[in-house]
């Protein structure tokens, strides 16, 4: 019987998948459109994850980050940009297993050593007018696959803040998210966490984040988004 099924084969049956880039039904990305997702290909930055630097860029230089590193597996355009869209503004939380999965597989070829992870965190506000933090339903497919603890609640946003995709310097997205997240998690003391989100455009709210959980006693904070802007 239908009904017998798991929920996500019903929805299944009711509502075909269909890949994103070639209409192919069957999944959101069919193996021949992964094939051809924009990877993001070094040389890059170690500790933003800037493309194009050969050592450390200026940037790092320059400002003392309390982020370890920035990693994404792949460049914000294409196919990548359509599906973090879809996932992100028009509420196909569907994706969120697929693109998981990417992270997933990022990380078995780029293994990062942390013992637990956080999805960066919205506003409360925003939150609401959205319905979901995309980073939170990311970092909890990831959680799952990897089998490490999701802590959902670890950090706050506790200042309201403009879209950063508004703010076209680095300096302004840095002031943007200055002191804008908040940890009173007892027990990350000593621990290397992995902070997720989409979408890393200069890193600067990953590193508000890091700054917040490192006061808090995290020994080292990753950064990990699905994309890039470059």
């Amino acid at each position: 019987m239908l009904w017998a099924q798991s929920p996500g084969r019903v929805l299944d049956f009711f509502f075909p998948r269909w890949c994103l880039g070639c209409r192919q039904e069957g999944a959101f990305l069919c193996p021949s459109c992964l094939a051809r997702l924009p990877h993001l290909l070094p040389p890059l930055c170690p500790r933003c994850g800037q493309p194009q630097a050969l050592e450390t860029c200026p940037f790092c230089r320059e400002w003392r980050l309390s982020i370890d590193t920035i990693r994404s597996p792949y460049r914000f355009e294409g196919l990548v940009h359509q599906a973090v869209v879809l996932f992100k503004y028009q509420n196909l939380r569907a994706l969120a297993p697929t693109l998981g999965r990417l992270l997933k597989d990022y990380l078995d070829s780029h293994p990062l050593p942390f013992d637990a992870i956080l999805p960066v965190p919205l506003h409360p506000r925003r939150q609401r007018q959205r319905g979901y933090n995309q980073a939170g339903l990311l970092a909890r497919e990831l959680g799952k696959l990897v089998g490490m603890p999701v802590a959902q609640g670890a950090i706050r946003r506790v200042k309201t803040t403009p879209p950063q995709a508004r703010a076209q310097r680095r300096e302004e997205r840095r002031a943007n998210v200055t002191r804008a997240f908040l940890c009173q998690e007892r027990g990350l003391e000593g621990r290397n966490l992995l902070l997720v989100d989409d979408v890393c455009t200069t890193g600067a709210t990953l590193d508000a984040c890091a700054q917040a959980l490192k006061k808090a006693g995290a020994k080292a904070v990753f950064g990990l988004t699905l994309a890039r802007e470059v």
